[in-house]
């Protein structure tokens, strides 16, 4: 991702561009594994929200990831909010620095991580997921790895990720597709289930008065008038 100046924000064009990529991944022969990295001090901020995503199109994306006939490996050396933990639910492996942080900021905007849900919730730890959906608080790398949001931190990301890529590799195609294929089914699962029904929830969060008053207070860099 690299548009570091909007914190590789999910944009309309972002999502759309991380598609197109995804999907000449797939087609491509030479292609073993997709690395997901990122420019700038920022993996991803979440949602642009002024120029946010088609809801839809998000669900698309991360199911894409989630079904990609190839591996996804995120490579992570900066902060990821909201939005941004929903494309690391969806990848198979990731990898962060120590340095990197972590923070479910819905709640504190008035809405909530809804559609983030389908691949976050069949890999975290419920206690970990309850904690940080609740409190919308920063985290580390090292409690990220403990609540099952990414796979390993690491002070040296390209060196851990080194014999991951390797065996990647030494693979086979069809090994590879298959064995994700049996890695996948509670995700998917989810996503069959609970699609458009967390779409509209979500929607239907960001219209209210509170959601408004969120966004405002967070673009204006203040607290929302129910803190306390």
């Amino acid at each position: 991702m690299d548009a570091p100046a909007k914190r590789n924000a999910l944009s309309a064009r972002l999502v759309g561009e991380l598609a197109d990529a995804l999907t000449g991944c797939a087609k491509d022969p030479s292609v073993r594994a997709v690395v997901l990295s990122h420019t700038g001090t920022t993996f991803c901020a979440g949602a642009d929200l002024k120029e946010p995503p088609n809801p839809y199109t998000f669900v698309a994306l991360l199911r894409q990831i989630v079904e990609h006939p190839k591996p996804v490996v995120a490579r992570v050396t900066g902060h990821v909010r909201a939005g941004g933990l929903g494309l690391l639910g969806a990848c198979d492996i990731v990898v962060a620095s120590t340095g990197s942080d972590f923070a479910f900021t819905e709640v504190r905007i008035g809405v909530a991580p809804a559609v983030i849900s389908m691949p976050l919730v069949p890999r975290m730890t419920p206690r970990a997921a309850a904690r940080y959906y609740l409190t919308g608080e920063l985290f580390d790398a090292d409690r990220a790895a403990a609540a099952g949001l990414i796979t390993e931190a690491a002070d040296d990301v390209d060196a851990a990720l080194a014999p991951v890529l390797d065996g990647l590799r030494r693979a086979s195609p069809q090994g590879l597709a298959e064995s994700k294929k049996l890695l996948t089914v509670g995700v998917l699962d989810a996503f069959e289930r609970y699609a458009e029904d967390l779409v509209q929830r979500s929607a239907s969060l960001f219209v209210t008065a509170e959601a408004r008053e969120g966004i405002t207070a967070f673009l204006e860099r203040r607290d929302a008038s129910w803190v306390r």
